[in-house]
């Protein structure tokens, strides 16, 4: 390195944006992950003894991967080279290999290669790494936001360790923003800054696991607001949403507002009115609502006041919930959009909760009835001797598939639980019924 060289380098230290100057050190400075770093965990185990096998950091952005990397960096004993898929080829990967060979060849030196945004290479760039990895040349450290076992090489994947990342949580925001306004070191200390209460908040929160947009976001609050008269910059809640160029709802994921939100957006769908469904779901994921939270109010109001007024809205409600989670924001919107309206226009029944409602109500209240015989299961070692079975009469071997038979315990035979409404498909149930239950009388 030249005189030029490491000029360059103490400047890009003190000038690179904040979210690159407080990237931990140390495994201790690294904030969230610890289903896969904390001190029982084998990657924590693995970086502490500096033995490390190849190993893919999957996540979202923000969550941690380029910092795991640095520690790692940090604390080995080998050689750490580092490349982006984005803009490096097979040419860069040529001299890094050559390299590593010559470090283990003269030093007995491993190297270990990370490459961020790995699932950009094509498959022959891939291709090109795997016998270096299988033979030790280069212990390989990929990073990508995109599913490995959809983006990487298999081969490259059975001789990997796959760990996910997940989002940070608000807790974990929480504390990286705090050491952000306070490290006088790599952070904005020195600017004595006061991060008020309600911006922090709004910040952990809308962030949503990214630790980098939440630090952007600070950074640029902090430089672009002028010193109050008491000598310290204040980030107040407008200056936070200013920042990260979201509008501060008044929305508390544990107070008044967030249940009422949830309560107009349930009572909407309900209410048959997909206007107002569609701007509450808006309002709560604008406001960065938990995206499964909302997914189960769908799954739950398609069953308790659509029903089998239309069963098909259930199965779009339970799909859409399983697609937004594979999705995740933005696109996951359009999906918990597609499910809220579909639920708001289909007809309605709550005929399956006054079932279940007036059963579990029976089964408290009563003693516990006898099954009766012909039903119970006949297929044990001496249960016709016990009566069991006999007598049952098998719907298939009639007309219609239905055959006039009692089902209920005697004690209460004469209940009616499950009673259809007139609506959508109920109507088809009922009449489907009185169909069966006439031609049966024949």
């Amino acid at each position: 390195m030249d005189l030029f060289d490491y000029m360059r380098n103490n400047k890009m230290k003190k000038e690179s944006p904040l979210a690159s100057r407080l990237r931990p050190l140390t495994l201790e400075e690294v904030v969230g992950q610890q289903h896969i770093i904390g001190k029982d965990k084998l990657l924590y185990r693995a970086i502490k003894a500096d033995k490390l096998s190849s190993i893919l950091f999957y996540g979202p952005p923000g969550t941690g991967k380029t910092t795991l990397a640095k520690v790692i960096a940090n604390t080995t004993s080998s050689i750490f080279m580092q490349i982006n898929a984005t803009s490096s080829g097979k040419k860069d990967m040529e001299a890094v290999i050559k390299e590593a060979k010559d470090s283990l060849g003269m030093y007995g030196k491993k190297t270990i290669l990370f490459i961020d945004e790995i699932h950009r290479f094509n498959k022959s760039q891939q291709d090109y790494l795997l016998p270096f990895v299988e033979d030790g040349t280069i212990v390989l450290i990929g990073a990508t936001t995109e599913n490995p076992y959809f983006e990487v090489n298999s081969a490259l994947i059975s001789r990997s360790i796959v760990f996910n990342l997940k989002p940070l949580d608000k807790e974990d925001i929480k504390v990286l923003l705090m050491r952000a306004v306070t490290d006088t070191e790599r952070g904005l200390g020195s600017y004595k800054v006061k991060l008020h209460d309600d911006a922090l908040e709004f910040l952990a929160d809308v962030a949503n696991g990214d630790a980098r947009a939440a630090l952007n976001a600070i950074e640029l609050g902090v430089l672009t607001t002028e010193r109050s008269e008491d000598g310290l910059i204040h980030v107040t809640i407008e200056v936070a949403s200013e920042c990260i160029q979201k509008r501060a709802l008044k929305y508390d994921k544990d107070g008044d507002n967030h249940y009422d939100t949830i309560s107009a957006f349930i009572k909407s769908m309900r209410g048959s009115d997909p206007d107002a469904a569609v701007y509450y779901l808006a309002r709560m994921l604008y406001a960065g609502e938990e995206v499964a939270f909302v997914a189960r109010r769908i799954i739950i109001c398609a069953a308790e006041d659509v029903g089998n007024a239309d069963p098909n809205a259930l199965t779009v409600a339970v799909s859409a919930s399983l697609a937004s989670e594979r999705l995740g924001m933005p696109e996951a919107q359009i999906v918990l959009a597609q499910a809220a309206t579909y639920v708001a226009c289909a007809p309605k029944s709550n005929s399956a909760v006054n079932a279940i409602g007036t059963a579990m109500k029976v089964v408290e209240t009563t003693n516990t009835a006898a099954i009766p015989s012909y039903l119970q299961d006949a297929h044990y070692k001496g249960a016709e001797r016990l009566g069991h079975g006999i007598g049952y009469k098998y719907a298939h071997d009639y007309k219609n598939h239905y055959v006039k038979q009692q089902y209920l315990p005697d004690e209460i035979k004469d209940y009616k639980f499950y009673i259809p409404s007139d609506n959508g498909y109920e109507k088809t149930i009922q009449e489907y019924f009185k169909k069966i239950k006439e031609e049966a009388e024949m």
